[in-house]
């Protein structure tokens, strides 16, 4: 892997992300069935059957430098709730995609999303100086598209029949981001809301 991003773990008051490894798989495949979230068409989400072909390639974009994936961890109940990623990953030009985020239905909205990107936009400007930070996702995921903006990201563009999904459909990729001269203002305005996350 290249030295500008090696293996970490973050931590913050809800959560610890910590290296995706084979030997989460069971624990990644029960998150994951909570809501059955692989059914999504939009989204990629390990299922029961493809949850070894899930981790081969994201350790292998790990080897290869282009990818450092997370296994996200509840604190609060010491189990695996979801995965995330660095991906896309541009030493050169100091940029790093966030995505591949899936986490399982009884956590979603409770600030744990929040956490989760704070900390790993705080690590991507303060610990690589990243010069900007992106997320994309699908046109049709609308939580996801939401939840983006919420963190304070900025839409880029459509890339119109960017792909083609597992079903044969066109995807069209919505792109968003953060560039290190916001980081500050939207850290404040994370900040904020994970300090009323915990007060609630």
């Amino acid at each position: 892997m290249d030295s500008w991003l090696r293996p970490i773990q973050l931590e913050g008051e809800l959560v610890k992300l910590v290296p995706l490894q084979k030997s989460q798989k069971v624990d990644l495949v029960f998150a994951a069935s909570d809501g059955k979230l692989w059914e999504l068409w939009y989204t990629s989400v390990p299922s029961p059957k493809t949850i070894d072909s899930y981790l081969d390639i994201a350790l292998s974009q790990q080897a290869s430098g282009h990818a450092l994936p997370f296994a996200i961890i509840n604190k609060k109940t010491n189990t695996i709730v979801g995965s995330t990623r660095f991906l896309n990953v541009d030493a050169t030009n100091k940029r790093v995609e966030i995505g591949a985020t899936w986490y399982a239905k009884k956590v979603q909205r409770t600030g744990i999303n929040t956490e989760c990107k704070y900390l790993l936009l705080k690590y991507a400007f303060e610990n690589l100086d990243c010069i900007a930070v992106e997320f994309c996702t699908h046109f049709h995921n609308h939580p996801s598209r939401n939840a983006i903006l919420r963190l304070g990201a900025k839409q880029d563009g459509i890339l119109r029949n960017h792909r083609v999904d597992d079903s044969g459909n066109l995807r069209d990729t919505v792109v968003y981001s953060i560039l290190n001269s916001e980081w500050k203002t939207v850290k404040t305005a994370l900040e904020f809301k994970l300090g009323k996350n915990q007060v609630s």
